[in-house]
Protein backbone atom coordinates (compact mmCIF):
# COMPACT_ATOMS: atom_id res chain seq x y z
CA UNK A 1 0.00 0.00 0.00
CA UNK A 2 1.34 3.42 -1.01
CA UNK A 3 0.82 5.53 2.11
CA UNK A 4 1.11 8.85 0.26
CA UNK A 5 -1.43 7.87 -2.44
CA UNK A 6 -4.04 6.48 -0.01
CA UNK A 7 -6.53 9.23 0.81
CA UNK A 8 -8.99 9.16 3.69
CA UNK A 9 -12.20 11.17 3.89
CA UNK A 10 -12.75 12.94 7.21
CA UNK A 11 -16.43 12.12 7.59
CA UNK A 12 -17.05 13.65 11.01
CA UNK A 13 -17.81 17.17 9.75
CA UNK A 14 -21.38 18.47 9.96
CA UNK A 15 -22.78 20.65 7.14
CA UNK A 16 -19.42 22.22 6.29
CA UNK A 17 -20.80 23.60 3.00
CA UNK A 18 -23.43 25.55 4.96
CA UNK A 19 -21.46 26.76 7.99
CA UNK A 20 -17.87 26.70 6.71
CA UNK A 21 -17.19 30.42 7.35
CA UNK A 22 -18.79 30.34 10.79
CA UNK A 23 -16.70 27.29 11.74
CA UNK A 24 -13.58 28.95 10.33
CA UNK A 25 -14.08 32.25 12.22
CA UNK A 26 -14.80 30.50 15.55
CA UNK A 27 -11.87 28.07 15.33
CA UNK A 28 -9.43 30.65 13.93
CA UNK A 29 -10.32 33.06 16.76
CA UNK A 30 -9.86 30.24 19.28
CA UNK A 31 -6.48 29.27 17.79
CA UNK A 32 -5.20 32.88 17.89
CA UNK A 33 -6.38 33.19 21.52
CA UNK A 34 -4.68 29.87 22.44
CA UNK A 35 -1.35 30.96 20.95
CA UNK A 36 -1.44 34.50 22.41
CA UNK A 37 -2.64 33.58 25.91
CA UNK A 38 -0.38 30.56 26.40
CA UNK A 39 2.69 32.31 24.94
CA UNK A 40 2.08 35.41 27.10
CA UNK A 41 2.26 33.39 30.32
CA UNK A 42 5.29 31.43 29.04
CA UNK A 43 6.98 34.78 28.28
CA UNK A 44 6.23 36.08 31.81
CA UNK A 45 7.72 32.95 33.37
CA UNK A 46 10.80 33.20 31.14
CA UNK A 47 11.28 36.95 31.68
CA UNK A 48 10.78 37.27 35.45
CA UNK A 49 13.52 35.81 37.63
CA UNK A 50 11.23 35.13 40.60
CA UNK A 51 9.23 32.71 38.41
CA UNK A 52 12.29 30.56 37.64
CA UNK A 53 11.14 27.87 40.06
CA UNK A 54 10.21 24.23 39.32
CA UNK A 55 6.46 24.85 39.73
CA UNK A 56 6.44 27.67 37.16
CA UNK A 57 8.78 25.79 34.81
CA UNK A 58 6.28 22.91 34.78
CA UNK A 59 3.47 25.39 34.08
CA UNK A 60 5.45 26.87 31.17
CA UNK A 61 6.08 23.36 29.79
CA UNK A 62 2.37 22.53 30.10
CA UNK A 63 1.39 25.70 28.21
CA UNK A 64 3.99 25.07 25.47
CA UNK A 65 2.55 21.56 25.19
CA UNK A 66 -0.94 23.07 24.76
CA UNK A 67 0.27 25.27 21.89
CA UNK A 68 1.94 22.29 20.17
CA UNK A 69 -1.18 20.16 20.73
CA UNK A 70 -3.38 22.84 19.13
CA UNK A 71 -0.97 23.31 16.21
CA UNK A 72 -1.25 19.59 15.40
CA UNK A 73 -5.04 19.98 14.96
CA UNK A 74 -6.07 23.56 14.12
CA UNK A 75 -4.22 24.42 10.85
CA UNK A 76 -5.48 21.27 9.08
CA UNK A 77 -8.96 21.80 10.54
CA UNK A 78 -9.09 25.40 9.28
CA UNK A 79 -8.01 24.27 5.79
CA UNK A 80 -10.72 21.58 5.83
CA UNK A 81 -13.43 24.12 6.70
CA UNK A 82 -12.59 26.10 3.55
CA UNK A 83 -12.12 23.06 1.28
CA UNK A 84 -14.71 21.37 -0.90
CA UNK A 85 -13.48 17.94 0.24
CA UNK A 86 -12.22 17.11 3.73
CA UNK A 87 -9.49 14.58 2.94
CA UNK A 88 -6.07 13.56 4.23
CA UNK A 89 -3.52 11.05 2.94
CA UNK A 90 -2.76 8.11 5.22
CA UNK A 91 0.85 9.00 6.12
CA UNK A 92 0.03 12.57 7.36
CA UNK A 93 -2.95 11.01 9.17
CA UNK A 94 -0.62 8.66 11.05
CA UNK A 95 1.67 11.61 11.83
CA UNK A 96 -1.26 13.62 13.22
CA UNK A 97 -2.37 10.57 15.25
CA UNK A 98 1.18 10.18 16.60
CA UNK A 99 1.50 13.86 17.59
CA UNK A 100 -2.02 14.08 19.03
CA UNK A 101 -1.52 11.20 21.47
CA UNK A 102 2.17 11.89 22.20
CA UNK A 103 1.35 15.44 23.32
CA UNK A 104 -1.86 14.34 25.05
CA UNK A 105 -0.01 11.74 27.12
CA UNK A 106 2.81 14.23 27.79
CA UNK A 107 0.15 16.41 29.45
CA UNK A 108 -0.52 13.70 32.04
CA UNK A 109 3.19 13.25 32.73
CA UNK A 110 3.70 17.01 33.12
CA UNK A 111 0.78 17.09 35.57
CA UNK A 112 2.51 14.23 37.40
CA UNK A 113 5.68 16.36 37.63
CA UNK A 114 3.64 19.25 39.01
CA UNK A 115 1.95 17.01 41.57
CA UNK A 116 5.30 15.64 42.75
CA UNK A 117 6.73 19.17 42.97
CA UNK A 118 3.78 20.29 45.16
CA UNK A 119 4.07 17.12 47.28
CA UNK A 120 7.76 17.72 48.04
CA UNK A 121 7.20 21.46 48.60
CA UNK A 122 4.38 20.98 51.13
CA UNK A 123 5.11 17.59 52.71
CA UNK A 124 8.94 17.75 52.72
CA UNK A 125 9.77 21.49 52.68
CA UNK A 126 13.25 21.11 54.19
CA UNK A 127 14.29 18.61 51.51
CA UNK A 128 12.72 20.59 48.64
CA UNK A 129 15.92 22.37 47.44
CA UNK A 130 17.90 19.12 47.35
CA UNK A 131 15.15 17.02 45.69
CA UNK A 132 13.73 19.48 43.14
CA UNK A 133 17.04 20.53 41.60
CA UNK A 134 17.41 21.75 38.03
CA UNK A 135 18.54 18.23 37.01
CA UNK A 136 15.39 16.67 38.48
CA UNK A 137 13.16 19.10 36.60
CA UNK A 138 15.02 18.45 33.33
CA UNK A 139 14.63 14.68 33.78
CA UNK A 140 10.88 15.09 34.41
CA UNK A 141 10.50 17.25 31.27
CA UNK A 142 12.56 14.87 29.11
CA UNK A 143 10.58 11.81 30.26
CA UNK A 144 7.26 13.67 29.83
CA UNK A 145 7.94 14.31 26.13
CA UNK A 146 10.20 11.42 25.08
CA UNK A 147 8.44 8.46 26.74
CA UNK A 148 5.03 9.09 25.08
CA UNK A 149 6.75 9.76 21.73
CA UNK A 150 8.60 6.43 21.92
CA UNK A 151 5.48 4.47 22.89
CA UNK A 152 3.29 6.11 20.24
CA UNK A 153 6.00 5.59 17.59
CA UNK A 154 5.77 1.87 18.29
CA UNK A 155 1.97 2.05 17.82
CA UNK A 156 2.40 3.81 14.46
CA UNK A 157 4.99 1.24 13.28
CA UNK A 158 2.57 -1.58 14.14
CA UNK A 159 -0.16 0.18 12.09
CA UNK A 160 1.98 0.98 9.04
CA UNK A 161 1.49 -2.26 7.13
CA UNK A 162 -2.11 -2.92 8.13
CA UNK A 163 -4.44 -3.28 5.14
CA UNK A 164 -7.27 -0.74 4.90
CA UNK A 165 -10.77 -1.71 3.79
CA UNK A 166 -12.54 1.49 4.83
CA UNK A 167 -11.42 4.95 3.69
CA UNK A 168 -13.86 7.16 5.62
CA UNK A 169 -12.76 8.23 9.09
CA UNK A 170 -15.72 9.11 11.31
CA UNK A 171 -13.94 12.10 12.81
CA UNK A 172 -12.56 15.55 11.97
CA UNK A 173 -8.93 14.62 12.66
CA UNK A 174 -6.92 11.42 13.04
CA UNK A 175 -7.28 9.69 16.39
CA UNK A 176 -7.90 6.10 17.53
CA UNK A 177 -10.68 5.84 14.95
CA UNK A 178 -8.00 4.99 12.36
CA UNK A 179 -8.08 1.42 13.74
CA UNK A 180 -11.70 1.16 12.54
CA UNK A 181 -10.34 1.45 8.98
CA UNK A 182 -8.35 -1.79 9.17
CA UNK A 183 -9.74 -4.83 7.36
CA UNK A 184 -9.06 -7.10 10.34
CA UNK A 185 -8.91 -5.87 13.95
CA UNK A 186 -5.43 -6.38 15.38
CA UNK A 187 -5.10 -8.16 18.72
CA UNK A 188 -1.50 -6.87 18.98
CA UNK A 189 -2.65 -3.24 18.64
CA UNK A 190 -5.42 -3.75 21.22
CA UNK A 191 -3.07 -5.31 23.78
CA UNK A 192 -0.41 -2.66 23.16
CA UNK A 193 -3.04 0.09 23.51
CA UNK A 194 -4.02 -1.26 26.94
CA UNK A 195 -0.34 -1.42 27.94
CA UNK A 196 0.21 2.24 26.90
CA UNK A 197 -2.98 3.35 28.68
CA UNK A 198 -1.94 1.67 31.95
CA UNK A 199 1.69 2.76 31.66
CA UNK A 200 1.35 6.46 30.82
CA UNK A 201 -2.23 7.38 31.77
CA UNK A 202 -3.64 5.21 34.54
CA UNK A 203 -0.49 4.88 36.70
CA UNK A 204 0.39 8.62 36.48
CA UNK A 205 -3.23 9.50 37.30
CA UNK A 206 -3.21 7.23 40.38
CA UNK A 207 0.14 8.72 41.48
CA UNK A 208 -1.25 12.26 41.05
CA UNK A 209 -4.35 11.43 43.12
CA UNK A 210 -2.14 9.80 45.78
CA UNK A 211 0.15 12.87 46.05
CA UNK A 212 -2.78 15.29 46.38
CA UNK A 213 -4.40 13.04 48.99
CA UNK A 214 -1.13 13.17 50.98
CA UNK A 215 -0.95 16.96 50.53
CA UNK A 216 -4.50 17.46 51.81
CA UNK A 217 -3.85 15.11 54.76
CA UNK A 218 -0.72 17.08 55.76
CA UNK A 219 -2.27 20.53 55.23
CA UNK A 220 -5.45 19.60 57.14
CA UNK A 221 -3.30 19.13 60.27
CA UNK A 222 -1.26 22.29 59.66
CA UNK A 223 -1.73 25.99 60.35
CA UNK A 224 -4.21 28.14 58.44
CA UNK A 225 -1.39 29.85 56.47
CA UNK A 226 -0.09 26.48 55.23
CA UNK A 227 -3.61 25.42 54.16
CA UNK A 228 -4.07 28.72 52.31
CA UNK A 229 -0.74 28.37 50.48
CA UNK A 230 -1.52 24.76 49.54
CA UNK A 231 -4.93 25.76 48.21
CA UNK A 232 -3.45 28.62 46.13
CA UNK A 233 -0.85 26.41 44.44
CA UNK A 234 -2.69 23.07 44.21
CA UNK A 235 -6.19 24.19 43.20
CA UNK A 236 -5.19 25.35 39.67
CA UNK A 237 -3.36 22.05 39.05
CA UNK A 238 -6.38 20.06 40.24
CA UNK A 239 -8.77 22.05 38.03
CA UNK A 240 -6.54 21.43 35.01
CA UNK A 241 -6.27 17.72 35.90
CA UNK A 242 -10.05 17.32 36.25
CA UNK A 243 -10.68 19.20 32.99
CA UNK A 244 -8.10 17.16 31.07
CA UNK A 245 -9.30 13.83 32.54
CA UNK A 246 -12.86 14.61 31.44
CA UNK A 247 -11.66 15.41 27.92
CA UNK A 248 -9.69 12.15 27.79
CA UNK A 249 -12.87 10.35 28.84
CA UNK A 250 -14.61 12.11 25.92
CA UNK A 251 -12.00 10.71 23.53
CA UNK A 252 -12.51 7.16 24.81
CA UNK A 253 -16.31 7.51 24.61
CA UNK A 254 -16.15 8.86 21.06
CA UNK A 255 -13.96 5.97 19.90
CA UNK A 256 -15.71 3.15 21.77
CA UNK A 257 -19.31 4.27 21.15
CA UNK A 258 -18.82 6.10 17.85
CA UNK A 259 -21.48 4.03 16.05
CA UNK A 260 -24.07 4.79 18.74
CA UNK A 261 -23.47 8.55 19.03
CA UNK A 262 -25.32 10.86 16.61
CA UNK A 263 -23.00 12.63 14.17
CA UNK A 264 -23.84 16.13 15.46
CA UNK A 265 -23.22 15.10 19.09
CA UNK A 266 -19.92 13.45 18.09
CA UNK A 267 -18.86 16.61 16.22
CA UNK A 268 -19.65 18.85 19.21
CA UNK A 269 -17.85 16.51 21.65
CA UNK A 270 -14.77 16.43 19.39
CA UNK A 271 -14.69 20.24 19.19
CA UNK A 272 -14.89 20.38 22.99
CA UNK A 273 -11.92 18.01 23.17
CA UNK A 274 -9.69 20.37 21.17
CA UNK A 275 -11.17 23.69 22.34
CA UNK A 276 -11.58 23.64 26.11
CA UNK A 277 -8.24 22.46 27.43
CA UNK A 278 -5.81 24.77 25.53
CA UNK A 279 -8.10 27.74 26.31
CA UNK A 280 -8.77 26.68 29.90
CA UNK A 281 -5.11 26.29 30.97
CA UNK A 282 -3.85 29.89 30.56
CA UNK A 283 -7.05 31.30 32.09
CA UNK A 284 -6.72 29.09 35.18
CA UNK A 285 -3.00 29.77 35.68
CA UNK A 286 -3.34 33.45 34.81
CA UNK A 287 -6.13 34.04 37.32
CA UNK A 288 -5.41 31.52 40.09
CA UNK A 289 -1.61 31.60 40.41
CA UNK A 290 -0.89 34.69 42.50
CA UNK A 291 2.58 35.54 41.14
CA UNK A 292 1.63 34.99 37.50
CA UNK A 293 -1.56 37.04 37.95
CA UNK A 294 0.49 39.88 39.48
CA UNK A 295 2.91 40.02 36.52
CA UNK A 296 0.06 39.63 34.04
CA UNK A 297 -1.76 42.58 35.60
CA UNK A 298 1.38 44.72 35.39
CA UNK A 299 1.84 43.76 31.73
CA UNK A 300 -1.69 44.87 30.83
CA UNK A 301 -1.29 48.13 32.77
CA UNK A 302 1.90 48.89 30.78
CA UNK A 303 0.07 48.23 27.53
CA UNK A 304 -2.59 50.79 28.47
Amino acid sequence: MDLNMTYLTLGGHVEVHKYRYLYFIIMCTAYIFIICSNCTIVYLIWFHQNLHEPMYIFIAALLINSVLFSTVIYPKLLIDFLSEKQIISYSPCLLQYFMFYSLGIAEFLLLLGMAYDRYVSICKPLQYPTIMKKTTVCIFLAVAWLLPAAEMLAAVIISLNRKLCNFTLKGIFCNNLIYKLHCVPSRTISIYGVFVFINVVLLPLLFILFTYAKIFTVTYRSRKEVRKKAAETCLPHLLVLINFSMLCAYDVIIVRLQSNIPKVARFIMTLQLILYHPIFNPIIYGLKMKEIHKHLKRLFLKMK
